[in-house]
């Protein structure tokens, strides 16, 4: 059976973001991040809840005579360990995000200085148009029609 990987995590053929695709790369590096991920895309997967409800259902069945005090403890155990790591893929996404908006800033800034220089440039050739094209006309008496 074909299980996807966690969105974000596999390359598609297309070209991701530039600020994600630092981002990835950074976290690549960190064991203790690829660890959370997978913990991460494991415990939103359907093969979690199938397996979670096997084990329990067999614990209540068959395991003890009175299973709820030890499967109460280890259920809120995990409730703890899972909300963190709910809380690590929120911390992440919001890392993604902030890596794409800084990297959009600095590109937008660089777009905007980019487009005032060319402004400023057609604006001196504009002039420099006017001054050629007009100023002989007016020297040999033409006039400009209004």
């Amino acid at each position: 059976m074909h299980r996807p990987l966690p969105r974000g995590h596999h390359s598609t053929g297309v070209a991701r973001h530039p600020g994600i695709e630092r981002y990835f790369q950074r976290r690549a590096e960190d064991w203790q991040a690829r660890m959370a991920d997978a913990i991460t895309a494991f415990a939103g997967s359907m093969p979690f809840v199938w397996i979670h409800t096997v084990v329990f259902v067999l614990w209540m069945l068959a395991a003890e005579r009175s299973p709820w005090p030890t499967l109460t403890l280890v259920v809120s155990l995990e409730a703890i360990f899972l909300s963190t790591f709910v809380m690590i893929g929120q911390n992440r996404q919001a890392e993604v995000q902030r890596a794409k908006a800084d990297h959009d800033f600095v590109e937008q800034e660089l777009e905007l200085k980019t487009n005032t220089e060319l402004t400023r440039q057609i604006h001196v050739l504009t002039q420099e148009l006017h001054r050629r094209l007009l100023e002989p006309e007016l020297r040999m008496g033409g006039g400009v029609d209004a």
